[in-house]
């Protein structure tokens, strides 16, 4: 049997690997779609409570692991809170109080934008994109949805005194603290932690994590104690909920929504969430598309008891036909464990 080239994997990424449906699309009463993926429900003691899928199936987070990103960042000396700490958590939509944030986080320490190694982008805001498109304005990097965690990434060199001008290299000593942040707060038992390492779209270093893990790190950082590094940073996602989003975002609406949660998209239909009592989710749609996502976080939160009306908002998605919504996306209930 001849042996495949180099680059073509022999075998399947770890998250193909028993995918089910987490979510439907039915139109007219007939199911047409589904989108299959991963859901993970842990308690405050990390074990895990139920889902769909693998709960230890290895992902990349994308931003979802942000709040981790930025607990090493506070652990090393970053200065920043309300707002600003919420801001280094963020994917952001570009809007004009997000860019302004990540030029006040920059002179905080003496820099400006030219500082920022992120890649240069249009705002995610699709009213404000469309705008700038309109005029003729180049992408950015502080438009650029991570503007936000690499000014914190810079604002913490500066006060640790470490270079700047190479913070995204992985030997760094940033990058190396972030990665010890995750592989403590996604647990030490969390198998294939950190193993693979890889670049985030915006330029940082990006490790795997099991998904249960990532749910795991989540509920550490809802139920961690007053006076933390990580009681901090779950108050500032709580309190400035359009700081880590943005005006027309879900996970904003989910935030402000659901009292005391804590959560964080990321790219590719990654979702983590966690309630102030440390049950905790997370979630991968495997197909990587956004329209998902939202709904199997609705269905996965219901399965923990969560009932509020943006819960209620979020379970489902239009499908329309000629203009009209002849059917829905709605997430596939998510079991208990016995």
């Amino acid at each position: 049997m001849p042996t495949p080239p180099a680059d073509r994997p022999t075998a399947a990424p770890g998250p193909l690997a028993g995918a089910v449906p987490i979510a439907t699309v039915r139109r007219g009463g007939v199911v047409e779609s589904a989108h299959l993926g991963h859901v993970v429900l842990v308690g405050p003691d990390g074990a895990v409570l139920g889902g769909l899928g693998d709960p230890d199936a290895l992902v990349l987070p994308r931003s979802s692991l942000k709040p981790v990103q930025a607990l090493a960042m506070l652990r090393s000396g970053l200065r920043l809170g309300g707002d600003l700490l919420a801001l280094a958590t963020a994917s952001h939509s570009g809007e004009d109080f997000h860019r302004e944030g990540a030029r006040r986080v920059l002179a905080s320490v003496g820099l400006d934008e030219g500082a920022l190694r992120n890649t240069p982008d249009l705002p995610s805001d699709p009213e404000l994109r469309a705008r700038w498109q309109a005029e003729g304005r180049a992408p950015e990097r502080l438009a650029q949805n991570c503007s936000g965690k690499h000014a914190a990434m810079l604002a913490t060199c500066v006060a640790a005194g470490w270079s700047t001008e190479d913070y995204l290299d992985p030997g760094h000593p940033l990058q190396r603290a972030v990665l010890d942040a995750v592989r403590e707060m996604a647990g030490a038992d969390a198998a294939g932690t950190g193993e693979l390492l890889t670049t985030d779209g915006c330029g940082t270093p990006l490790p795997a994590v099991p998904l249960s893990g990532l749910a795991r790190a989540f509920s550490r950082l809802a139920t961690a104690e007053r006076g933390t590094s990580e009681q901090a940073l779950a108050k500032a996602v709580r309190d400035f909920p359009v700081w880590v989003g943005g005006t027309h975002r879900d996970v904003t609406a989910l935030l402000r929504g659901v009292p005391g949660l804590i959560a964080k998209d990321g790219a590719e239909a990654v979702y983590a969430a966690a309630l102030p009592d440390g049950r905790a989710v997370a979630l991968k749609v495997l197909d990587g598309g956004d329209r998902a996502r939202p709904v199997a976080m609705a269905a996965a939160l219901r399965a923990l008891g969560v009932d509020a009306h943006v819960v209620a908002e979020q379970a489902t998605a239009p499908v329309l036909g000629h203009g009209e919504p002849v059917g829905e996306v709605r997430g596939v209930d998510v079991p208990l464990l016995p």
